[in-house]
């Protein structure tokens, strides 16, 4: 069996796959509650170990957010995410789909991100209930913070 073939059968490690985590990698989560998409969780913890959290020391490679509407303002969660985040790191803000509670307009997103120096480049499905965009530095924008 070939490995797209296996990760075809595999849904755990496609969920990883679609989220470039790779194992060794330092995976920070915010965001956490009840209603989080716990086979992403897993499958991204099966390929890289345990998440951190945001009170980390550590330079990390991506930064799940997990953000509903209502969670506080937008804006100043991507910044704080920014904090820890390697310079070729990825952040993605994971979101209710249309129709779930929570759901976040991609207006909000669309407004947001490049306000905290950050592009949208893709976005995912992120599980039954959650979507994903994938957000990248703007060039540039790292050192301006």
């Amino acid at each position: 069996m070939s490995a797209t073939a296996g990760q075809a059968a595999d849904g755990v490690r496609s969920l990883a796959d679609r989220f470039g985590i790779e194992p060794g990698m330092v995976v920070m989560e915010m965001g956490y509650d009840d209603d989080v998409d716990q086979d992403l969780r897993d499958a991204l913890t099966d390929r890289c170990g345990e998440l951190v959290d945001e009170d980390t020391d550590e330079v990390v490679d991506a930064v799940l957010v997990w953000y509903r509407d209502g969670d506080g303002d937008l804006f100043e969660l991507l910044v704080d995410a920014l904090g820890p985040l390697a310079d070729n790191g990825v952040v993605w803000l994971l979101t209710p789909k249309a129709g779930r509670e929570g759901h976040v307009e991609p207006s909000e997103i669309a407004e947001s991100a490049p306000t905290a120096g950050l592009q949208q480049t893709s976005t995912v499905n992120a599980g039954k209930d959650w979507s994903g965009a994938r957000l990248v530095l703007r060039r540039g924008a790292k050192g301006r913070k």
